[in-house]
């Protein structure tokens, strides 16, 4: 049962979900079987809506698992745009390259299989769209290096943030998540909602989804530049004495 949204209105939401192709229905099926840490269909349409809308070209996804998440992202990328995926295992990793391939979206996506801790640190941005739902331990310790690989205007998006609902005091009476994940992800829900870069909004779909916008206008800064240059060419002019006048 849904402790956020409430089993009638999740069932009436996924009648409403046109989205799935039958790729993404077997996957999802697998993934109920073999008890995977899939989203479900609503967080995966919201994940290609919100692709879509602002155009993405390049994403980057923390947490892999078989693919059916980066699915929904690369279904919405246009023909040279890519999606980097990080998963921890090797064998979700090669089963997630054989998924992409199935749904035709094998050249627009890259997996990079190791510990995201160090494989942050060696990806490349500016991306358009960073979707994070790796182990949540890690959520605090990889916000900032996320948001500096994100472009303005860019979003980042973030799974299980309600976490069953544990983490708002009182209400549940006895946890059933991991409680440590749990605290991690609370600190979490603090920390990209005062974040100075970041405007954040959450969505009680689901276990929570947190969609946070990166300031600054990326049409701007061309602009700032341009303005910047004339500036100092002004600065460094040697203006005669009947310029002056």
């Amino acid at each position: 049962m849904g402790q956020i949204v409430p089993d009638t209105i999740e069932r009436y939401l996924a009648g409403l979900n046109h989205l799935a192709d039958p790729v993404l229905e077997d996957i999802a099926r697998t993934g109920v079987a073999e008890d995977l840490p899939l989203i479900d269909a609503e967080v995966g349409a919201l994940l290609r809506v919100l692709a879509t809308a602002i155009g993405a070209k390049r994403i980057l996804e923390i947490g892999t698992a078989v693919g059916y998440s980066g699915i929904w992202l690369a279904g919405a990328l246009p023909a040279d745009g890519m999606l980097v995926t990080m998963e921890m295992d090797e064998e979700r990793a090669r089963r997630a390259r054989q998924n992409f391939a199935r749904a035709g979206l094998a050249e627009r996506v890259s997996v990079i299989v190791g510990d995201v801790k160090i494989m942050i640190a060696k990806v490349s941005g500016p991306f358009d769209l960073i979707y994070q739902d790796g182990a949540k331990n890690l959520y605090t310790p990889l916000l900032d290096r996320l948001v500096a690989l994100l472009r303005p205007g860019g979003l980042l998006v973030t799974d299980n943030v309600l976490w069953n609902g544990e983490v708002a005091p009182g209400f549940t009476e006895k946890p059933t998540h991991d409680v440590a994940d749990g605290r991690a992800i609370a600190e979490y829900n603090e920390r990209i909602n005062a974040h100075p870069a970041l405007m954040t909004a959450t969505v009680p779909l689901r276990d929570g989804v947190a969609i946070a916008v990166k300031r600054g206008s990326p049409e701007l800064k061309p602009m700032l530049d341009t303005l910047a240059r004339a500036t100092h060419a002004l600065r460094e002019a040697d203006f005669n004495d009947d310029a002056r006048k």
